[in-house]
């Protein structure tokens, strides 16, 4: 289980938490499945098949580490009626900094390289961009620099295409002002041009560095980019029957909705207009305006999932310094940049993922370390790839990775499925989400790896008063970014 390698911000040196992984062997094996003030809390097990999910919804924000988003936010929505109504799982790691390197992981398997690192300011292709062959450790990996891929890189999107299934980006704001983001449907600069989307309009607060569709060409030059890659609002209209609902939906909020503007250029989704409070409290209106309507929809009650995920944790620490560049799961670099694929160190950071689904039990943790590369092989896995990638069994990229895991039941602990699992109603301010305070789960070592206090936890138990510590108050280490910068 303990794969996860924290790397320490400085220098890159490997770092061990306190807990050693003979210790938790013994902790499980004594306790099974241990519960903890409510919370369940199950040793990683393999699933023998996914479960039937055909519905997936991921909701990706940005730029905050696990403690600013779930331990330490005293935003209800994401902080407590999330976690009450659903599995978060507290191990769950970014793969690079800044934002657009994730966002292609996520979709692709690719790893960083340093124009995708940099939020890709001129729209370029990836040159040479040949394909690392396949049986070896970076099999499947694009050669060269830019950030536009080749058509033999291939997608989520490909993948489901070529099943017969179906899939959406839904784009806050994309189209707003189409001579800003250079469309009004998968909308992205013309090539060897400047991003012009780098930062938010009053009129328009999308970017076009987190819409990952938009830097493949097997979709660019594809028709699936006008009726695929879509704004927002068409969402809605999806959601209205299981047969209009993609089976995979992508969903970014705007820069201010998705918590990346501390203060917004634009309207938030908590109504005020321009110069309003971005960062988490924007993050938390647009998801109770959204979340109820995807888990009341026809498809989430036949077989859906969603996942709301951050990019990234913070790129820059205390005065300045490096930030968060914790990784797992043996997370090699790239031919473009082997060393560093979160540029201080070898990942994105620490964090959060939080899981709706009637075949995830509410109220739940998942300790297992898990990464964005995790995330698609759990998803080709769910939607039965099966055969090609860079392995042979539909993995791409990295996701087909020796040894990665990927979601077992740990994640869908719920086998049976149940009745399809809505919202709890937001819980009071004096009744905290058990094991989710930072001191239950642990606070970050100097290489943002693993939380020791989780294993600590479970092998010697903590006091209720400790683990019933209120989250209400607690102010967030670092505010979120200012409008206008870039990653």
């Amino acid at each position: 289980m303990w794969r996860c390698n924290a790397v320490a911000r400085t220098g890159g040196t490997p770092t061990r938490s306190r807990w050693s992984a003979r210790a938790f062997a013994v902790a499980v094996a004594l306790a099974g499945v241990v519960t903890m003030q409510g919370i369940a809390v199950a040793p990683a097990r393999a699933a023998s098949a996914p479960p039937p999910i055909k519905h997936v919804w991921l909701v990706q924000l940005e730029n905050l580490s696990f403690d600013e988003s779930i331990s330490n936010n005293p935003n209800k929505f994401l902080s407590r009626v999330l976690p009450a109504s659903g599995k978060v799982l507290t191990q769950y790691y970014g793969i690079g900094h800044f934002s657009l390197d994730n966002y292609i992981a996520q979709l692709s398997g690719q790893a960083p390289n340093p124009e995708t690192q940099g939020d890709c300011q001129v729209y370029r292709d990836v040159t040479p961009g040949t394909l690392v062959p396949n049986g070896t450790d970076q099999g499947g990996q694009a050669i060269g620099q830019g950030c536009v891929y080749p058509s033999t890189v291939l997608t989520l999107g490909d993948q489901l295409t070529a099943k017969g299934m179906t899939w959406k980006g839904y784009m806050e704001d994309m189209g707003n002002n189409a001579t800003r983001d250079g469309g009004t449907a998968c909308a992205h600069p013309s090539l060897n041009s400047q991003d012009s989307t780098q930062k938010a309009a009053a009129d328009d607060q999308y970017a076009a560095r987190h819409n990952p569709f938009v830097y493949f060409h097997s979709i660019i030059d594809s028709p699936a980019c006008a009726t695929n890659d879509v704004a927002l609002p068409a969402l809605g209209a999806d959601l209205q029957s299981v047969s209009s609902t993609p089976n995979f939906s992508f969903i970014v909020p705007n820069l201010c909705n998705d918590a990346h503007d501390a203060t917004c250029a634009g309207p938030t989704a908590c109504g005020a207009g321009p110069g309003g409070t971005g960062g988490l409290v924007a993050a938390d209106c647009w998801l109770q305006t959204w979340i109820p309507r995807i888990v009341n929809s026809p498809a989430y009650k036949q077989d859906g999932m969603v996942i709301v995920t951050f990019d990234e944790s913070n790129t820059l620490g205390s005065n300045g310094g490096p930030g968060d560049a914790a990784s797992c799961c043996n997370e090699m670099g790239g031919p473009g940049n082997p060393a560093a694929p979160g540029q201080t160190g070898r990942g994105g950071g620490h964090i959060s993922m939080v899981i709706l689904s009637r075949w995830v039990k509410p109220r739940t943790t998942s300790a297992t370390p898990y990464n964005h590369y995790s995330l698609l092989r759990s998803l080709e896995d769910l939607y039965g790839i099966g055969s090609g990638g860079s392995d042979g069994q539909g993995h791409l990229g990295f996701a087909g990775q020796s040894g990665l895991a990927a979601f077992g039941l740990d994640v869908y602990d719920n086998p049976g499925g149940g009745n399809a699992a809505g919202l709890v109603a937001t819980p009071s301010a004096s009744v905290p989400i058990p094991g989710l305070t930072a001191a239950a789960i642990g606070a970050p070592n100097a290489g943002g790896g693993p939380a020791a206090g989780t294993v600590g936890a479970l092998a010697l138990g903590i006091s209720a008063a400790v683990a019933g510590m209120g989250l209400a108050g607690v102010v967030a280490r670092r505010q979120p970014r200012r409008q206008g910068e870039t990653h």
